[in-house]
């Protein structure tokens, strides 16, 4: 089994940052998005999740400097953040990011969605970050600030049109250093027989080793996201990489 750890770099104003439960403005700085991507290179990183915030948020965007930085890396990138017409999607493809991750387009645009989903199948993820409200599972587009419809309607229409990965995110979890919610995770993949990749919420290495047995005990759960945890100092990503090769 191979469990895949893709270090983040959530992009805003040109500089590296980390956010708390998604909202603008909860921003702590870490520098240049390059030299953040080159450490998790040279840390053993075969994946980066590559994010452009303020596209996402509709307020701007970094991308030459996520080109720039995709052109300047020797591993794989995931490339995400404001990616919902043609424009957007040929300027992110034409980066030569590994994989796309389509979020407020997929709740938006369906059909468009499903157009994307046909001419590129495994080289689109689909981001579902999901809130809970009223008690029942909700998934939010717009850098987290809209009600994108309710979560297993929305994963059943994209299983139609073929979505190959989602990119799952409990919107509580991010960024608050309190654990993944691994209910939630198998829910997903125990719902759709696409790969499933987990975001928010890690803070030690323990809940990365978590996340690899549940997957190794079958469920399709096939990596995760770290962000806050790794720019804290919470462990380094060679510890973290280290322990989830010895799951399984």
């Amino acid at each position: 089994m191979s469990f895949t750890l893709l270090p983040a770099v959530d992009v805003v104003d040109g500089q590296a940052v980390r956010l708390v439960q998604g909202e603008a403005g909860t921003e702590t700085g870490y520098g240049s998005p390059l030299e953040a991507a080159l450490t998790w290179q040279r840390d053993g990183a075969e994946w980066v999740h590559l994010v452009d915030l303020d596209a996402a948020f509709g307020r701007g965007s970094n991308a030459e400097l996520l080109a720039e930085v995709v052109g300047k890396l020797d591993l794989s990138v995931e490339l995400s953040g404001g990616i919902r017409d043609d424009e957007s999607l040929e300027r992110a493809l034409s980066t030569g990011a590994a994989r796309l991750n389509l979020g407020t387009a997929a709740l938006e645009q369906p059909e468009w969605c499903a157009k994307v989903l046909a001419e590129h199948g495994d080289r689109i993820a689909i981001g579902l970050d999901v809130k809970v409200i009223d008690g029942r599972r909700r998934v939010a587009s717009r850098g987290w600030t809209t009600d994108g419809g309710d979560l297993w309607e929305t994963l059943a229409r994209l299983d139609r049109d073929g979505a190959a990965r989602y990119v799952v995110t409990d919107v509580s979890k991010d960024g608050t250093l309190q654990g993944p919610n691994v209910e939630l995770l198998t829910e997903v993949a125990n719902a759709t027989n696409a790969p499933v990749v987990a975001s928010g919420g890690i803070s030690e290495v323990a809940d990365l080793v978590r996340l690899a047995e549940v997957a190794a005990s079958g469920v399709n759960i096939e990596g995760s996201i770290i962000g806050k945890a790794l720019y804290a100092g919470r462990f380094t990503l060679r510890e973290a990489l280290a322990a989830v090769r010895e799951v399984g």
